[in-house]
């Protein structure tokens, strides 16, 4: 990448010198006037002024693009269109629209948290004691019969026990007493996963911000190369045509294909520019055709140091999702092990019943007592498991040290990468500001000054995109989403 780069920027040498002779605004002034100069030619969209409409698209936020009296509102702001019916569009602006509450992938992040975060609370809920109720109401196709005998007096006395149709309500309370330190494990995996899940929530806002900003540089690089190929062309057209004695002009084959290869030039920058304003139109939610002028973004200024950006990688998604793993292991190791304590339970209730004879048991009770289990022999099962959670949980704190070493090494990759071209950045703007010669002494309309300003903007956007993508790419590292 720097090799190609520091090519660019030696091709672009003899350009540097035909503007020190003939350019002579600042390149400030180049980027804000630049989009009047270059119209789009994809057809202007009629829209509405006078009144209100909601609109709803498959992509983008839905809720915050209208139209109003004034214009295109999108989000907090509104869109004014020129005379000529162009938008006016910041960066900022884009970003704010595609990565709204309505956006597909920004809905999926939130939703994830949402689940990682019920998910706990349901765990947590074990805690508390279980009420419970039941009722039953049977009836008997035959009666008990005779079940108390008198031997001694030689006969049998009929007794039913059981009636014959009978009603049971029971009202039970049961209170885990063990069970809680194997909730306690539970409680600390799920919030584990909520920690993941939060993490990794702001992702997707970061990666649609990521491509709104690259399509927005990419359409303004193609609209400065179209300029460029339409003064190229301009040039090529005052060159080929040579007046005869006649007044006829005179084309040879080698001109004819010199104009070719400029039209086609134009063509396909017209065509690039029209397909980079449907896709950032699309991603920002706005009518298809509506032509937009970009208003080039302020320098990118950053003063991220190698020891900050190492210092921050600790909150690096991939970190925080290997550190929650291993805390996830230890409890589930933990939760292995306390299958060798019995479970104990408290329960109480209430009860009313015709089922059984009041000589027997009461007609309504109350009861409290507990209850305990505990298997004897499962044939080493318990063992194998804590064995096998014991290799996992070693596993996961090697993962914790692995990603902490990748993630170290990739943030000193990125820095060198952001110092690199942080460098080329400047380089190009210091380039097309030395551009600033008095610009009154030459003609501002000339192709070859209109040509080689939209080339060095164009080169200088691309270095403007290098440098904010690196930077992009270590604040994710860093974990500032």
């Amino acid at each position: 990448m720097t090799r190609h780069t520091h090519a660019r920027y030696r091709s672009a040498a003899p350009l540097l010198g035909i503007l020190f002779a003939c350019l002579g605004a600042s390149a400030q002034d180049s980027a804000d006037k630049a989009p009047h100069g270059i119209q789009s030619p994809l057809p202007v969209a009629v829209l509405p002024s006078r009144h209100t409409v909601d609109l709803s698209f498959k992509t983008g936020s839905v809720e915050n693009v209208s139209f109003s009296d004034r214009g295109i509102v999108l989000g907090t702001s509104t869109l004014t269109p020129s005379p000529e019916g162009v938008y006016r569009l910041t960066l900022d602006e884009a970003q704010q629209a595609a990565g709204g509450a309505n956006n597909p992938l920004v809905r999926l992040g939130q939703l994830s948290v949402e689940v990682a975060r019920q998910h706990r609370q349901g765990v947590q809920a074990l805690y508390y004691p279980n009420l419970g109720t039941q009722l039953e109401n049977l009836h008997l196709n035959k009666a008990t019969g005779q079940v108390l005998s008198l031997p001694r007096l030689g006969e049998a006395v009929p007794v039913n026990v059981f009636h014959k149709d009978n009603t049971i309500f029971n009202v039970m309370a049961a209170q885990p007493v063990t069970p809680l330190f194997s909730v306690y494990q539970l409680v600390k995996i799920a919030r584990a996963d909520e920690n993941i899940a939060k993490a990794k929530a702001g992702m997707p806002v970061a990666e649609t911000a990521r491509n709104v900003e690259k399509n927005f540089f990419d359409l303004l690089i193609a609209q400065r190369e179209l300029a460029g190929a339409e003064a190229d062309a301009r040039i090529v057209q005052a060159r080929w045509l040579t007046a005869s004695n006649s007044g006829t002009p005179i084309v040879s084959t080698a001109q004819e294909t010199e104009m070719l290869g400029a039209q086609k030039a134009v063509l396909l920058s017209t065509s690039k520019v029209q397909e980079l304003t449907a896709s950032l139109n699309q991603m920002i939610g706005l009518p298809e055709g509506t032509k937009l002028e970009l208003v080039p973004p302020e320098p990118l200024v950053e003063n991220v140091s190698l020891a900050e950006a190492t210092e921050k990688a600790a909150v690096n998604p991939e970190v925080i999702e290997a550190e929650q793993t291993a805390v996830k292991a230890h409890a589930g190791l933990t939760l292995t092990k306390l299958q060798y304590v019995p479970t104990v339970a408290i329960v109480g209730g209430y009860a009313n019943q015709n089922l059984v004879s009041n000589a027997i048991l009461p007609k309504d009770f109350g009861y409290i007592g507990f209850m305990a289990s505990f298997t004897l022999f499962d044939g080493f099962k318990r063992e194998h498991g804590v064995k096998e959670v014991k290799a996992q949980t070693e596993m996961a704190d090697l993962g914790v040290q692995l990603t902490k070493a990748k993630v170290a090494a990739t943030v000193k990759s990125s820095y060198l990468e952001l110092d690199r071209s942080r460098q080329l950045s400047r380089l190009a703007r210091r380039m097309a500001s030395a551009t600033q010669v008095v610009e009154a002494s030459y003609k501002t309309d000339d192709p070859a000054v209109a040509s080689a300003r939209a080339k060095m903007e164009a080169d200088m956007f691309r270095a403007e995109l290098e440098y904010r993508q690196a930077y992009t790419k270590l604040k994710a590292l860093m974990g500032a989403q």
